[in-house]
């Protein structure tokens, strides 16, 4: 009953071997893989792919910094354009009933100029679209976490996911008090701030994803779904409770915020 709400199989670094990859997620138990758009190549190529693969579920999605045309940290350097947010907001919503979640959307604060006052443009529209057309948000917050709660808490959305969060305590505590998600990398097998994220807040709250090709559970080898096992394993051992019982709540979060009418 393995869950992955947030993956990139659409990226180069599956391009060899893809068909070999969720076939070893099959087999390792995982029944879900989230996958993720970022531009509307890669929205494409998701819906393309979850046509083909049932255990694959879309999500399309509107990065950040490739929003505003800061382009991405993907291994394939892409064009520095800014995306046509009016347009793909409208192919999302063309696609709505093709999709379960809206993302990745949010705000990236990493490069020394981000533009943020754009960035949270696209933000505001991704989640109006969000409450139009009644799908939950993949949110990604990398050294925006503050401005991301801020303007979730301002808005009527209601089911979010925090994507690999790294907020300081007290935000993951916020997040959880607004009942947000948030998902756990496997990379929590080596980084202790997400086994602190699983001690401080309820497993009602507690998604697993992957984030793959990154944020492997081992270090400088590509993740992939397969091993969100991994990350049951930690999160067991914090919660004192046996993987079985891990794997049955995350499912039924993720029953709760991906697939309910």
């Amino acid at each position: 009953m393995l869950i992955d709400v947030h993956s990139h199989l659409t990226f180069k670094a599956f391009e060899k071997d893809l068909d070999e990859v969720i076939e070893r997620a099959k087999n390792a138990g995982v029944v879900a893989i989230l996958c993720s758009g970022v531009d509307h190549e890669s929205n494409v190529k998701v819906l393309e792919l979850s046509k083909k693969q049932s255990i694959i579920k879309s999500s399309l999605g509107i990065y950040p910094l490739d929003a505003v045309g800061l382009g991405h940290y993907d291994d394939v350097p892409r064009e520095t354009r800014a995306i046509d947010v009016d347009a793909e907001i409208e192919f999302i919503r063309k696609n709505k009933d093709n999709i379960i979640s809206i993302g990745e959307i949010g705000l990236d604060k990493s490069p020394e100029e981000p533009k943020l006052k754009e960035q949270e443009e696209v933000f505001w529209k991704a989640i109006k679209l969000a409450e139009e057309i009644k799908k939950p948000i993949v949110v990604h917050t990398r050294k925006a976490e503050k401005e991301c709660i801020e303007i979730l808490e301002s808005s009527k959305i209601k089911n979010v996911v925090l994507h690999c969060f790294t907020g300081n305590l007290k935000l993951v505590k916020k997040a959880e008090d607004l009942n947000f998600y948030l998902s756990i990398p496997t990379i929590i097998t080596r980084l202790k701030h997400f086994q602190e994220v699983v001690e401080k807040i309820s497993l009602n709250n507690i998604l697993t994803e992957t984030d793959a090709p990154y944020l492997s559970h081992i270090k400088g080898e590509r993740s992939e779904p397969s091993h969100i096992k991994e990350t049951i394993k930690i999160i067991a051992q914090i919660k004192k409770i046996t993987e079985e019982e891990a794997e049955n709540i995350i499912f039924s979060n993720y029953q709760k915020i991906f697939l309910k009418k």
